[in-house]
């Protein structure tokens, strides 16, 4: 068998063996980034999230659905990047399926390339492709790593994407994650309503919150798979070590990061802390941005973003704060673990989340909302347009506000 028809096994009949997998899982979902897939022709699409969130089995799931739908097996084509040593590899890899999809009478494709960025200057060939109109009937779906934005590949295809999109494949956050468990959460857009309306689970809603705050969203923490963390730390160290950077230096951020959490920091102050440059502090931290480890709450006052202030970072998902502490050897503060969930969630809702200073401080202020997060009691009085989420109601926000 070749590896092209190793990688599609559709077109002799078969099942996929990452969906055969996929089944065994004893928490198993079809990933919602699915849906906005473009699969109107001619239509190039970029998915883009960290490893081991589940690009390629949710792809696999899409071919399974393709199938079901009608479309013929041999109009799927699917290619692991990872497998392609060099640019000539790919070309014959991508000209060998278009021979067998002519010899089939087929002119046009969904054509699945999955984590491009493991091959340096992939964009070249598919640009080309692109520009002598071979792709102009195909569906495209081209998946990778976030260095595809740190590298700027994405960028790299002005008006060549026709009717595709660009689609973030996240972790599960905490509302999902209580689908996959078997509770499904209704919001009608009303936070307080929404919120009263979780009463009669309340108790699940908050014990199944202790265990999302442990596993997080990702497919192998999930289902506590005790391989989950160390094929997250070998996924990061690749990506570092693809895109030029020391991991033991990205350990050593992270790890001032949790030490001095939940606190605002500057980029000099993590540089006396880790024996750096604020500049290299700067590039380093915009490359963890890139790959989904951390994200970042910037200043806000009086209605204005100060940016050259000192800025919140967050961990984007609990289960990396379980695994990168034991990376870096620092436990972030109960405190700051909960502020970062909640920071989170709220910059997927809104796309962006501060700060907030004026008389007095919040944690996060996104779409509005200026929420104070505390792992006990509040020492102070707010104003009553501040939400104070403590460990209690904290459960509550999050299952509704996403």
């Amino acid at each position: 068998m070749s590896m092209l028809e190793w990688q599609n096994p559709w077109w002799e009949g078969k099942k996929s063996r990452v969906v055969l997998k996929w089944e065994k899982r004893k928490y198993k979902w079809v990933p919602s980034w699915l849906n906005e897939i473009s699969l109107e022709p001619f239509s190039l699409n970029f998915v883009v999230g960290p490893r081991q969130v589940g690009k390629t089995t949710g792809l696999h799931l899409l071919i399974n659905r393709l199938i079901k739908g009608g479309v013929e097996p041999q109009r799927i084509f699917f290619l692991d990047l990872d497998l392609i040593w060099d640019l000539d590899s790919f070309k014959r890899a991508l000209d060998d399926y278009l021979r067998i999809r002519a010899y089939e009478g087929h002119d046009s494709s969904y054509i699945i390339l999955d984590e491009v960025s493991s091959l340096e200057g992939w964009w070249r060939l598919v640009k080309g492709y692109i520009d002598l109109g071979i792709f102009d009937n195909d569906v495209l779906i081209l998946t990778g790593s976030l260095s595809l934005r740190v590298r700027g590949n994405v960028e790299l295809f002005p008006g060549r994407m026709g009717k595709g999109v660009e689609v973030e494949a996240l972790p599960l956050s905490f509302r999902e994650f209580l689908q996959v468990k078997g509770i499904e959460v209704k919001r009608t857009g009303n936070l307080e309503k929404d919120m009263v309306s979780l009463l009669p689970v309340r108790e699940r809603v908050r014990g199944l919150f202790r265990d999302y705050m442990r596993l997080g969203g990702y497919p192998l923490s999930v289902n506590e798979d005790p391989a989950a963390e160390e094929s997250f730390i070998r996924s990061v160290i690749g990506e570092l070590l693809r895109l030029g950077r020391n991991p033991s230096l990205a350990s050593a951020v992270v790890g001032s990061l949790f030490k001095k959490a939940p606190s605002p920091l500057s980029y000099s102050s993590i540089g006396s802390d880790v024996g750096v440059s604020y500049k290299t502090v700067r590039d380093y931290l915009e490359v963890l941005k890139g790959l989904m480890v951390v994200g970042e709450a910037p200043f806000m006052e009086s209605g204005s973003v100060k940016w050259r202030k000192e800025r919140k970072y967050f961990t984007r998902d609990p289960f990396l704060v379980r695994s990168l502490a034991g990376r870096v050897g620092v436990d972030p503060l109960p405190s700051a673990v909960y502020e970062w969930v909640v920071q989170e969630h709220l910059l997927r809702r809104f796309g962006r989340v501060y700060y907030w200073r004026d008389g007095y401080e919040v944690d996060a202020f996104a779409g509005g909302l200026r929420v104070e997060v505390k792992a006990g009691k509040p020492h102070r009085r707010y104003p009553r347009d501040v939400l104070i989420l403590d460990e209690y109601n904290i459960a509550d926000f999050l299952a509704v506000i996403i």
